[in-house]
């Protein structure tokens, strides 16, 4: 059943948004049974959005809210990564050790940088990255045509 969702949110993330289609980049949303955050170390940011159940008001919520602008946290490299089901102890969540709803953001050196126990919309959660140092450090790069 997760996978079906996370395969019907995509498809919703990339019929939303021609400019998306165009350039042909793809908005990814991955069930965390299926993998590890080391996978994404120096490649990519990860948001994780944890709940008990997919039925949960919030995980909702926030899908909904990374719905509205999926373009801009592509433009950060981020990755979706859903938990639903705290029984399969997946490895994101061992590592990350949840309660209930929880969106977790890691930085691409592994460093989690933000855990809310509340849904944030794309604004808030691309503001708070690009605070952070590697970001800072790849919007330079881009400036000065290394990026």
């Amino acid at each position: 059943m997760k996978h079906i969702y996370a395969a019907v949110l995509t498809a919703v993330f990339l019929m939303s948004s021609p400019a998306l289609q165009a350039q042909e980049v793809e908005f990814v949303i991955q069930d965390a049974g299926e993998v590890a955050l080391s996978e994404f170390k120096w490649t990519h940011r990860v948001l994780v959005v944890f709940a008990d159940s997919p039925l949960d008001p919030s995980f909702r919520e926030q899908l909904d809210l990374l719905a509205t602008r999926p373009e801009a946290l592509l433009e950060r490299d981020v990755v979706v990564i859903t938990d639903t089901d705290p029984a399969a102890r997946s490895m994101v969540r061992t590592e990350l050790r949840p309660r209930g709803f929880g969106l977790v953001i890691v930085d691409k050196d592994g460093r989690v940088m933000l855990r809310k126990p509340d849904p944030w919309d794309v604004r808030e959660i691309t503001r708070a990255i690009d605070k952070t140092p590697l970001r800072q450090q790849e919007i330079q790069n881009a400036l000065h045509g290394g990026g």
